[in-house]
């Protein structure tokens, strides 16, 4: 048999509390929380689970039959969306995972499932979080592919690179080098766009794992991204401000020191509750393979990235204070001044009656 997780995964921009969207959504659809099964509890950890939304599938036609798609979603707290189509064939033989996953390469043919998927999302999280935005343009995809024996007829590299060619040994060493295996019938195979993995047995944990990891990454993209448009407003209002008169200065440096330590202060933390997403602690392997999933997904060029632009917004913030200060300096300067050229009026000034 094979089955091959599709995902897509989007933000909406806010975190959501999810205790309460769960009794919201209670009375009206089934929800679960995602938890791993194979592990104890203590060895991962989760502050705040996401909840399992359950969507209504479809049909899709594969290069041997049509089957089944099911659809699923998890919503994590800090805003992400992670949007899965299944696709599975137990009638299969393994060998035949290569034909079906270079058919979908590149999630072709997926759009209007994910589009449709994203849609029933939206009306079912409607009532609890009203209209928050979903840029359905800015989204991470991802793709675990899963066969239930490792068959010399398939080509891993072509499954995880999409496509069929003579690749070179370079090329298939880079491809197969985050290659992980814990029971001789168990592998895992990571790569920027795609696992592969081999188990008899669904491997729920890894695949919730690698999920996770790529969750993060989109994450990181997307504060990486708001970082850059905030950076751009911010030079632009302080470009605006350094037109104003040197007195009204300062009362526009301030508002907009203000308003960065807060969006500052907030991407701060949604990026801290992100990198500490989820914690694996007593699993070796587990642990390893995680890592591992971070590092092939690149979450920390990403992290690097979010970490320089706060530390950019933050020296900006210590130069407007600086500013202000020196702003604040001269106009107490400018008043000593005023008083002391006050003084001297007053005393040269002929009194009346003398």
């Amino acid at each position: 048999m094979y089955a091959i997780r599709f995902f897509r995964i989007y933000d909406i921009g806010e975190e959501v509390d999810l205790g309460s969207l769960e009794r919201d959504l209670a009375a009206s659809t089934p929800t679960s929380r995602s938890r791993f099964h194979r592990v104890s509890p203590a060895s991962i950890t989760i502050d705040d689970p996401p909840i399992l939304v359950r969507l209504q599938g479809g049909a899709i036609r594969t290069p041997a039959r049509e089957l089944p798609l099911t659809a699923m979603a998890k919503v994590f707290d800090f805003g992400a969306i992670s949007i899965c189509l299944c696709l599975e064939d137990q009638e299969a033989p393994a060998a035949a995972l290569e034909e079906v996953a270079l058919a979908f390469a590149a999630h072709e043919g997926l759009s209007p499932h994910f589009e449709r998927a994203l849609s029933d999302l939206r009306d079912v999280l409607r009532p609890s979080l009203g209209e928050r935005p979903i840029d359905a343009d800015f989204y991470d995809e991802y793709t675990i592919f899963h066969a239930d024996r490792e068959d010399p007829a398939i080509d891993q590299v072509a499954v995880l690179l999409g496509e069929k060619a003579g690749f070179s040994q370079g090329v298939r060493e880079d491809s197969l080098r985050y290659t992980f295996s814990y029971y001789p019938d168990e592998k895992a195979v990571l790569s920027w766009g795609a696992s592969l993995l081999f188990s008899p047995d669904p491997p729920l944990d890894l695949i919730e794992l690698i999920e996770y990891a790529a969750v993060q990454v989109l994450e990181l993209r997307f504060y990486e991204r708001e970082l850059s448009r905030q950076m751009e407003r911010m030079y632009d209002d302080i470009e605006n401000a350094g037109r104003q008169w040197w007195i009204t200065r300062s009362f526009h440096y301030r508002a907009l020191m203000k308003g960065l330590m807060s969006e500052q202060a907030e991407v701060s933390e949604v990026v801290e509750d992100v990198n500490n997403l989820i914690k694996v602690t007593e699993d070796v392997y587990y642990a390893r393979v995680y890592a591992a999933a971070l590092q092939v997904l690149r979450s920390g060029q990403w992290t690097d990235s979010v970490n320089r632009k706060l530390a950019t917004i933050r020296e900006t913030y210590r130069m407007l204070s600086d500013e202000v200060n020196i702003q604040h300096a001269h106009f107490l300067e400018w008043i000593i001044i005023l008083l002391i050229a006050f003084e001297i009026v007053i005393f040269l000034l002929p009194v009346p009656g003398h």
